[in-house]
This record gives structure tokens, sequence and C-alpha cells, in this order.
């Protein structure tokens, strides 16, 4: 009678571990979130086996079916997390993190992790650490496998294929606008302006019917797009005027826009010191002044933008003076060579990467827009001289780059022609879209 009681209870607790570890498999191989991660541990701690029948029902259910799958945590990086914290919140090794971040030269960029992005770990049963994978960008994943007592720290790349794009767009609004709708990147449409900005101001010039084509890189990876890269060429057609510019990569990789004839499209100094900005005022030697209210000349031009905007150096050269001057509030001067001077004035603040003696090189950010000193609004007031005489920035002839050299020109031609074929071709076709 006995062993049939000792019988009875000895079967009663093995049916009631084996549901209590069938629960535990499914539970576990349940994907959770951070957010979930103190219910997956209370349910792990109420299954846990509590005396020595029931330890030993479980190891030999263990040894039949094998480990539970580990579970899958998805993480998503909070501001100011770390590796190390992570690991914390988690209850997971610090050892394993050392071997990890110590396995081989790969494991430091673990260290490196940036916040909004996601971790998933593959913890077993035993609250093992069994796999950390970390997604770096659309190209590249790093991952740490457990191999017994250590990590295997490796890093994944996916095929990168390149495509050339074509597109066309006619301005109504502005550039920015119609290049968003046309499809393009918002640095694809940035690097368009910049290729012109020697020769329009895109401020100023744009007019309503004004249109654009270009050919420019995409870049795919397991057949979804993942970024993109250079303009290969480009046309803006500006009040009438045609500009092409036509991108070329010399033997020692060092790649320029030029024109279809090679003259380069980069000039010593670019037409705009801030993007997309609306001038208030021109360069006018009869203007009245909007704060003292009496005629003053105006000897350069304001570019009304919002506070805070940032102030682009237009070429080459060397900060003379930064700091306060009368009505211009903060201001930078900045000679470029022996001949000419640019000046501007009215910033909120002066950028920490430059000071007075510093070199500086076209497109640098000096600065931002302001209203310090006489000024009614935040805006930029710019000024050209040449041989200390004020010109206008508008309208003043700038100094151009130097040309493909004679040794290259016929392999730029070469390298060229299909490119500016293509885009012969786009145009055509807008031509066609646009005809009543």
């Amino acid at each position: 009678m006995k062993n049939r009681i000792y019988k009875s209870l000895f079967l009663g607790i093995g049916s009631a571990v084996v549901a209590s570890a069938s629960y535990a498999l499914i539970a576990l191989q349940t994907e959770t979130n951070s957010a979930d991660i103190s219910v997956f541990t209370q349910n792990a701690t109420l299954i846990q086996p509590t005396n020595p029948i029931e330890k030993q029902l479980d190891a030999g259910l263990k040894k039949i079916t094998g480990s539970a799958e580990p579970a899958l945590i998805k993480h998503t990086i909070k501001r100011g997390e770390s590796l190390s914290s992570i690991f914390s919140t988690l209850d997971l090794s610090k050892a394993d993190l050392h071997k990890i971040i110590h396995a081989n030269a790969t494991g430091k960029q673990f260290t490196q992790i940036s916040f909004g992005k996601t971790l998933q770990l593959k913890i077993d049963n035993s609250g093992r650490l069994q796999q950390l994978i970390y997604k770096k960008n659309a190209l590249e994943t790093l991952s740490a496998t457990r191999e017994i007592d250590s990590f295997n720290v490796e890093i994944s790349s996916k095929q990168l294929d390149k495509q050339i794009a074509n597109v066309t767009g006619t301005i109504h609004s502005s550039l920015f606008q119609e290049g968003k709708e046309a499809g393009l990147p918002d640095k694809v449409i940035l690097q368009l302006a910049e290729i012109f900005a020697w020769d329009i101001d895109f401020a100023l010039d744009i007019k309503e019917n004004d249109s654009f084509s270009i050919l420019y890189e995409k870049f795919y990876a397991a057949g979804k797009e993942v970024g993109s890269g250079a303009i290969l060429a480009a046309e803006f057609i500006n009040q009438g005027t045609s500009y092409r510019a036509v991108r070329y990569q010399d033997k020692q990789g060092h790649a320029h826009y030029y024109t279809p004839e090679g003259n380069g499209m980069r000039k010593a100094f670019i037409r705009t010191p801030v993007d997309f900005a609306r001038i208030s005022s021109p360069f006018n030697l009869k203007r009245r002044h909007p704060v003292l209210n009496r005629i003053r000349a105006h000897k350069g031009v304001d570019y009304a933008a919002v506070r805070g905007t940032p102030i682009k150096c237009t070429g080459d050269g060397k900060i003379i003076f930064q700091g306060r001057q009368n009505g211009y509030g903060r201001v930078i001067i900045i000679q470029h060579g022996e001949h000419y001077s640019t000046l501007y004035a009215h910033l909120s603040a002066f950028s920490k990467n430059f000071k007075t003696g510093s070199t500086v090189k076209q497109s640098d950010i000096i600065g931002y827009v302001g209203q310090s000193g006489l000024a009614s609004g935040p805006h930029l007031h710019y000024e050209f001289r040449i041989d200390g005489e004020h010109r206008d920035p508008l309208t003043v002839k700038l100094p151009n780059s130097a040309p493909v050299s004679p040794a290259l020109l016929a392999d730029f031609k070469a390298a060229t022609r299909p490119l500016l074929a293509q885009l012969e071709l786009s145009n055509k076709t807008l031509l066609a879209q646009n005809q009543p």
C-alpha cells in the first residue's frame, strides 16, 4: 500500500512538472521586448523546480527532449544607454560582455551602439546569453555567437548594387519643394544646389517654369533601396539659360564637376552664403537705412533667414577679424588671397571651430544668422570687396577654378559622353511633357 501511494505521488508530481516544463517551452519561445522582461522573469521563477524529486524529473525531461529554444529579446537602445547598462538591466553576465568586446578587433564595435537602433539577444533557459546581434546600418550587421565559453564576433555585409536614377522636374515654388515631389532625397537636392551655386543664386534667381534634369547614383541591398550617392550629370535651366555639369573622376580618385567642355564648375567663390534664404535688401548705394531712417549706402546684400541658420564661407581664406564691430554687431571678415575679402554681419553666434587667424575652406560653417547690431530682424548682411572696393555680390564676376588638364581631356570626353547623352534624352522627355 505504501509503495502504491508513493508511486501515485511520484506520477502526480511528474505530471505537474511536465505541464510546467511545457508552459516554459511555450513562454520562452515567444518573442519579447525590454518592456516584457520583468514579466518573463517572474514566469520563469514560478516554474522552477522546488524539491529534489521535481529537479530530478526536470533534468530527465531536458535530457530526453533537449533544452528549450533560446528566448529572443529585442531591445531598442535608449538615449544614454551603453551595452554595459543594457546587460545590467537584463541581468546578463558582465564576464560575457568582456569576452565579446575583447574577442577581436571587431568586438570593440559593440561599444559604439547608437540611440534608437535595436539589439537582438538570444538567451537560453538558464539565463545565459547565446547570441547578440546589432544592425549598424542597412548594410552591416554585427554579431557575437557563443562557442562554449567564448564568443565568435564578426561583421557581415550585404552586397551593394548601384543603379543610375534619372529624375526631371519643373519649378513651381522652390527647388527644394519640387525636388521632394520628384522623389529626390534631401542630400541630392542640396548637392544639386551646391553644383550650380557658383552660377545661380537659388535665393534670387529661381523663377517659375525653371527646370532640372539629373542622373544620380542609387544604392540597393537585397533588392531594397538603402541610400543615394553622387550626382553624375545635371542640367538646370534658369530663366531660359541652360547650365550643365558632369562629374569626372581622375586616375587618382579625385572627382570634380565640370562643364561639358571641361571647364571647372567650381569658382573661387560661391554666390550665396546662406542656403535657400530670401534677399530682403539688395546692394544699393542710395538705400534708406531701416533703423536710422536716413539715406545710407547699403554696400552688401541682406539675406533674411531664421535665427540660427548656418552661414557658409563663400571662398577659401583666412579670418582676419571675428568679434563685435559697431552697427554690424557680431561680424566676421575673411581675406581671400591678395585682392578679395568678404564680410558677414549681424550674426547670433560664431562657429566654435574657428577664430581670428583661422584658415577656412569654401562652404565651411563659420557662424549663424542673428540680429546683433543695428538690425530690424534676423538676417545676414554680406559684403564682397575687391582691393577694398565694395562690389555687388549678386553681379560681380567670380574667378573660375582650373579646367580639366589637356593631358586628361580625351579621357574626360570619353568618360562623360554617355552621361551627357542620357541627360539629353531626359531633357527631351521633359520638354515633351511640358508641351501644351
